[in-house]
């Protein structure tokens, strides 16, 4: 009997939009792990792309069982057809891998492997598959898939999730996200039962979205020892849930701070997490601005340039949002008009003479200059990232 996965669809009632990622030229090189928070649209993503792989789907309970009953039955019903395989949820049973791993150096398999977790696939001996698979990761949509479809009010308010974006219910939707999916998350990782203490801890910790974290303030508010906080916030980088801004040390007039900020992966699950919506014109709104830029920032990197992101912030409190590799530093004001004392930050690091370009990312009309920073609008800002003028 085969354990070919039915087809499911988790992005009902959503258009069909293209990815960046082209999982067909991917797997075609190599063996790949695709990681992702869920409902980003993988499974979507796979079933649209690669309509002639194999797939196991380990949220199949009878799927799951035979396969880690027996991961040797996987090779007995794979055929001299079957050149790319897919296996879903792969964390679920990182004991796979051996198998997996067998298989492409005895029959030249391609496979693809998708999670929203790194944290078991680390513990389950993801090194096993040792330089035979890259990692790749698919995020919310993004400016540039969406294109037409894009609407900056609708991002900030819902997030980009590809089910939230196009839904009919989108506060209902994100409600259940943030609250049952979340959870049920953790509790799978087997990281912690203490549901409540997670609960506050989370809610805490949404927040400090966009911010140097006080971990002992976090314990404070959420009731949990400092030491279970450092914990939890691993626990959310590990599902990709969270990410973690490093600081850019580089500069030598002003000593700059050594400690990272940490965004949510959404800015629609910020919202939910907070219990409270972004209108524009709002300080809320600014936030939210900056975590949905963080977002294209991120993707961007993941997706096509893979040159590291940072912020810098120096002790006596200039500070820059976003800095692209060594070259493009960026500030985010969520204004139609910009004044010189809104970018005197960016004209502090630029007296460092260290970066090529100094951006401040706006609500503008039009782009224009100021003391040698350019403002711009933030969709001609997308167009130009996206198109690669800033590498």
């Amino acid at each position: 009997m085969t354990m070919q996965s039915s087809v499911k669809d988790p992005q009902k009632g959503s258009p069909w939009i293209d990815r960046i990622l082209n999982l067909p030229a991917l797997v075609e090189r190599k063996s790949h792990f695709l990681l992702g928070p869920r409902q980003t649209g993988k499974t979507f993503l796979i079933q649209h792309t690669l309509q002639n792989a194999r797939v196991y789907d380990l949220l199949d309970t009878s799927v799951y069982l035979a396969l880690s009953q027996n991961p040797g039955r996987m090779a007995q019903e794979l055929t001299a057809k079957d050149r790319i395989v897919v296996i879903d949820e792969i964390q679920r049973l990182p004991e796979l891998l051996n198998e997996i791993h067998r298989l492409i150096e005895t029959r030249g398999l391609r496979f693809l492997l998708t999670g929203s977790s790194a944290r078991k696939l680390r513990r389950g001996g993801v090194n096993l598959l040792g330089g035979r698979a890259r990692t790749r990761y698919l995020h919310p949509l993004t400016h540039k898939e969406l294109g037409e479809r894009f609407d900056l009010r609708r991002a900030t308010e819902r997030g980009l999730l590809p089910s939230i974006y196009f839904s009919d219910d989108p506060r209902a939707d994100l409600q259940s996200y943030a609250g049952s999916y979340l959870q049920q998350e953790i509790v799978a990782e087997g990281a912690t039962r203490n549901i409540p203490a997670f609960s506050r801890f989370l809610k805490v910790a949404a927040f400090c979205n966009g911010t140097i974290v006080n971990f002992t303030k976090v314990a404070n508010d959420a009731q949990v020892a400092r030491t279970t906080v450092y914990e939890y916030f691993e626990i959310l980088k590990d599902t990709l849930v969270l990410y973690e801004l490093s600081p850019w040390r580089k500069t030598k007039k002003r000593k700059p701070l050594a400690s990272s900020k940490y965004y949510f992966f959404d800015v629609g699950v910020v919202s939910a997490l907070q219990g409270r919506r972004f209108p524009p014109g709002t300080p809320e709104f600014g936030e939210a601005l900056e975590t949905y830029l963080m977002h294209e920032l991120t993707s961007y990197s993941d997706y096509v340039s893979q040159e590291p992101l940072s912020y810098w912030r120096s002790t006596t409190g200039f500070e820059v949002d976003f800095i692209i590799g060594d070259h493009t530093a960026i500030e985010v004001k969520a204004k139609e008009n910009i004044s010189a004392q809104e970018i005197k930050s960016l004209r502090a690091l630029a007296e460092e003479k260290q970066l090529k370009r100094y951006l401040c990312v706006s609500l503008e009309p039009r782009a224009r200059k100021i003391e040698g920073v350019s403002v711009l609008p933030l969709g001609e800002f997308l167009e130009m990232l996206w198109s690669g003028e800033y590498a």
